[in-house]
């Protein structure tokens, strides 16, 4: 698209409309002065975990009534390692380590089996990520898949996804990936394009160019699977002019979603990505915080164009049915859910477990028939309930009866004042029924979910905030929050 084309010049005009609303909620004290970020993935967030032992996490746990767990596998293995990336993985061929690494992913289905007392996990969803889970040989892939399915029974309709990189799906190796993955019951994959700009992708140390990540689509849809895409913005390389033309190029591709998230400096994993060293060198790389919202706004109005709306929190489709399930039921439903691998993260009803970050740890751990949980958080009732304030509303809704039958607690009668002034500042609204996100505050969803993070667990410290009426710290007290006859 032409820098002085009327069409960009309109895009350009409504994201900066965006960010005069955004400029408004940061001295209101909603977004930090420096506009960084930290994205609400979890509650409390992950880095934030103390040490765990497999004992706690389990003390007095049953599994849910109906039987169902989602299912997380991580694959810490990758080509090369992406300037972005925010965990620890072994990179090249690594052929021997991953056998290995097999080996101790089926012992540990046994071990978490034994633990659960069951002979079979049925699964709601599954989500097999990393890393890049489809850097494996042919053989391997169907090794992991063969001993996976021999333990998981999938429930109906059950949603069976991996996260895949472009360069592991094209040529014959790649369709040979392709046809195995759909044998064993794969149908949703999400495609790690990142951009379609190849100098961007260069930056970005990507192991794939765009023609490679358009041809990973095509190789894709001849087997049937549902498509979704992921982009990051606000990268070093990336300029407002890049940006639109990788947005017009990603909505006319044949894809059910397409996903965007912004580039993320300070880690939010086991590892401090190599993008810290850009702003360290080179701040002037990184996009400002201004072109970082309009570059959000202009894919939201370019996919909007196309036919794609926002379905779960920056996940665009053009059908309600197209979204990832294994987030759904993680974060909106709260269901429980396992983990398995390095670094991978269980969440089961009232509490969280995350796998060691060190390979050799996790190997020990499982020879000695221990699951490698080493961190942890078990909720308190306060926890919980900001819990299931957070994740719900980041996503997607907060539904009052649903969080009350989690909770024990009414939602009406908890933050009254925060709710109040998020709805002042069109931020929020509230049926009766459910609390749900403006446009304005879809926007913003991590900022606004975070007034609910306890004083601890907030991402930057009270000075970072203008003192203004959605200052994240004011009217916090959990106690004050519920009032003098809460309905418990």
């Amino acid at each position: 698209m032409q820098e002085n084309s009327p069409r960009f010049r309109e895009l350009l005009a409504r994201a900066r409309q965006r960010v005069g609303d955004i400029k408004r909620l940061q001295a209101a004290g909603l977004i930090c002065h420096d506009g960084d970020f930290v994205p609400s993935v979890h509650y409390p967030p992950i880095t934030r975990y103390p040490p765990m032992t497999e004992e706690e996490l389990f003390a007095g746990y049953s599994m849910p009534q109906d039987g169902l767990l989602d299912i997380y596998v991580h694959f810490p293995f990758c080509e090369r390692r992406c300037t972005f990336c925010h965990y620890p993985g072994k990179l090249g061929e690594q052929t021997e380590e991953k056998n290995r690494y097999l080996s101790a992913l089926e012992r540990e289905m046994d071990i978490y089996m034994k633990r659960l007392g069951i002979d079979e996990i049925t699964a709601r969803s599954i989500l097999i990520g990393g890393g890049t889970p489809t850097f494996l040989t042919p053989e391997q892939l169907e090794r992991f898949l063969q001993f996976f399915s021999d333990r998981v029974k999938l429930s109906d309709g059950c949603q069976f996804n991996y996260d895949v990189d472009p360069g592991s799906l094209v040529g014959p190796v790649g369709e040979e990936r392709l046809r195995i993955m759909k044998q064993y019951g794969v149908n949703r994959l999400t495609i790690g394009v990142q951009s379609l700009d190849d100098g961007v992708l260069k930056i970005m140390n990507r192991p794939h160019d765009a023609q490679t990540a358009i041809d990973s689509i095509h190789a894709s849809n001849k087997f049937g699977y549902q498509l979704n895409i992921e982009f990051i913005y606000g990268h070093p390389g990336e300029t407002l002019e890049n940006w639109t033309a990788v947005m017009e190029k990603a909505a006319s591709l044949p894809v059910d979603e397409i996903q965007i998230y912004r580039l993320k400096v300070q880690a939010y994993g086991d590892l401090q990505g190599n993008i810290i060293k850009f702003r360290e060198r080179e701040p002037a790389s990184i996009p400002t915080f201004d072109e970082t919202m309009m570059m959000k706004q202009i894919a939201i109005d370019i996919l909007a164009e196309h036919g794609f709306h926002e379905n779960l929190r920056r996940v665009y489709s053009k059908k309600k049915q197209h979204y990832s399930h294994y987030a759904y039921n993680q974060c909106c439903m709260l269901y429980d859910q396992i983990g398995l691998g390095l670094t991978a993260f269980s969440s089961l009803r009232d509490r969280f477990a995350l796998n060691t970050q060190f390979f050799e740890e996790y190997y020990a751990a499982i020879e000695r028939g221990r699951l490698p949980v080493n961190r942890g958080y078990i909720r308190d009732r306060e926890s919980q309930v900001r819990w299931a304030i957070v994740l719900p509303l980041k996503n997607s809704d907060l539904k009052k009866p649903y969080f009350e039958k989690v909770t024990n607690v009414s939602f009406d009668r908890i933050f009254r004042k925060k709710v109040e002034r998020l709805k002042q500042f069109g931020l929020i609204e509230d049926t009766g029924e459910t609390i749900h996100l403006t446009d304005l505050g879809t926007f913003v969803a991590d900022e606004v979910v975070e007034q609910f993070n306890a004083n601890e667990f907030m991402p930057f410290p009270t000075e970072s905030y203008a003192p203004g009426p959605l200052h994240p710290y004011a009217d916090n007290a959990f106690n004050d929050a519920l009032g003098e006859n809460p309905h418990v």
